[in-house]
């Protein structure tokens, strides 16, 4: 359509991917934060109306509604929003006001208080809760911010590690102990919103220790575990800046490592460069078959990683 911009969900695109007849919500909520990433670092006006115009296309693909039934996904786009509306470069107080009642909604008393991962389920985890509280923090909710913080931290950090597990169902009561960079990720970033310095310094040295082997972040494969790693990776760096010394000069060193593998491990492809989904290692060359880089999760991913990385220097 005339004016409209969004990110193709695979490269090289099949030809359901250039109609978007898939719908990767929280991937295109990403992309619009690298936008606004690459706008902060170097202005452009042409840019801004790019963001401007995928602000649109957005609500116009998701049915003329900035909602869905995932809470983590519209935290994402929540927290793209507020970024977009810092810089000035659209109308989406409507939009975060919708998103953020949409949020409220989803509290329960159950197990002791958190959100559901999406509505009508039985699961409250880390990847709607960290970016949830990180989202209503930044509207100045700090009320719910810290209800939603304390959640986390009084039911999926173990003690043991310091990391976070996923999640815990309601049903049985059974936690989900997966461990996933994007959980580690978004804990940190409500900590840091909230200047609980202590909880987020001991969030950088279980990621240094347990899921940065040589300094490196592992990725978690294409699809959405190729976006994870990334999610870390941005809020290691806001706590390279904002927590002190010594675990500010380890979250940058991990920032930094990470940038450095993923750029020498890039091939060259039409366009520019195509990123590992493992950034310890090399990309595939193009052609490509079946592999997690067709995926735009893991592009925008190595996009939202070297953006981290600029902010410290």
């Amino acid at each position: 359509m005339p004016g409209t911009a969004l990110g193709r969900s695979g490269w090289p695109p099949t030809f359901g991917q250039r109609l978007h007849w898939h719908w990767n919500y929280w991937w295109q909520a990403h992309l619009l934060d690298c936008l606004v990433d690459a706008q902060l670092r170097a202005p452009d006006p042409e840019r801004a109306l790019l963001i401007a115009r995928f602000v649109a296309s957005v609500h116009r693909r998701n049915f003329g509604t900035w909602l869905n039934d995932f809470y983590d996904d519209i935290a994402w786009l929540g927290l793209a929003l507020q970024r977009v509306r810092g810089l000035n470069l659209s109308t989406v107080d409507s939009a975060i006001a919708e998103i953020g009642a949409r949020l409220h909604e989803g509290w329960t008393d159950e197990l002791g208080g958190g959100i559901w991962w999406r509505r009508g389920d039985r699961f409250k985890n880390a990847p709607a809760n960290g970016p949830a509280a990180i989202f209503h923090a930044r509207e100045g909710d700090a009320e719910r911010a810290g209800a939603l913080t304390r959640w986390l931290s009084a039911t999926l950090v173990d003690p043991a590690t310091g990391l976070v597990w996923d999640g815990i169902r309601a049903d049985t009561g059974a936690l989900v102990k997966n461990i996933f960079t994007y959980c580690q990720g978004v804990y940190l970033g409500a900590c840091l919103e909230q200047s609980d310095v202590d909880a987020a310094a001991r969030t950088v040295r279980a990621v240094a220790a347990q899921l940065a082997p040589e300094d490196v972040l592992r990725g978690q494969n294409g699809g959405d575990g190729g976006l994870f790693a990334a999610i870390l990776a941005r809020y290691l760096a806001l706590a390279a800046v904002r927590l002190p010394r010594p675990e500010a000069a380890v979250a940058r060193r991990i920032v930094v490592a990470s940038a450095d593998a993923c750029w020498r491990g890039a091939s060259a492809a039409p366009g520019g460069p195509l990123f590992s989904a493992e950034w310890s290692r090399g990309a595939p060359a193009p052609p490509l078959g079946e592999v997690p880089e067709r995926d735009l999760s893991v592009q925008i991913g190595a996009w939202m990683l070297l953006e981290a990385a600029a902010t410290l220097y």
